[in-house]
């Protein structure tokens, strides 16, 4: 970076400040386009197995139909709506469904084998958690992995171990402090 700024030295001098700026944001991300490269950045449909022409067209009139409501904010426009976007859920059922019998037809072929992995691939990582888990162990020892399991068991401990009564030998002793309560209290009382 430090070369091209010396070659392009002349060019800066004799700028405003929001000229300057602009040149050197430019070389700045030349620089960074150079040495990193650039990406196209995330995928919009993540999950893309079932995805069609005609789910594609289903999802753009729901789309359209969508901005039509909110730009005439008239009932007949939301009803519109409503009807585009059942027909988008239906055409995406169907789409999935056909595509998953596609998919369960072609397990034997080796070639199918390779997408069906991807597919599945695919699938387990939208399971994830954020922690990279979606599985835990119950109290009973036994692994749970469903949603209602996970939670059943997170709330089985929970109870448990707000509930759970301490024993306590009473050898423990603090000095009571004043808190902001306290001062407040004796504020008013001395008024």
């Amino acid at each position: 970076m430090h070369g091209r700024r010396q070659g392009r030295g002349s060019k800066m001098e004799g700028l405003g400040v929001n000229d300057h700026w602009q040149q050197m944001k430019a070389l700045m991300m030349e620089t960074a386009q150079d040495l990193c490269g650039m990406t196209k950045g995330p995928c919009r449909h993540k999950e893309t197995w079932w995805w069609n022409e005609e789910v594609a067209a289903a999802v753009r009139e729901k789309k359209i139909k969508y901005g039509k409501w909110k730009k005439e904010n008239t009932e007949e426009a939301r009803m519109e709506y409503k009807k585009s976007r059942q027909n988008a859920k239906r055409v995406i059922s169907s789409a999935k469904e056909k595509k998953q019998k596609e998919c369960a037809n072609d397990l034997n072929d080796s070639e199918c084998q390779n997408e069906m992995f991807r597919m599945t691939k695919q699938m387990v990582k939208e399971r994830q958690d954020i922690t990279r888990l979606n599985c835990i162990k119950g109290a009973s020892g036994k692994v749970m992995v469903g949603d209602k399991g996970i939670k059943d068991s997170w709330k089985e401990y929970m109870e448990k171990l707000m509930n759970e009564e301490n024993k306590w030998d009473h050898k423990i002793s603090a000095v009571i402090k004043k808190g902001p309560a306290d001062c407040i209290k004796e504020g008013i009382n001395n008024k």
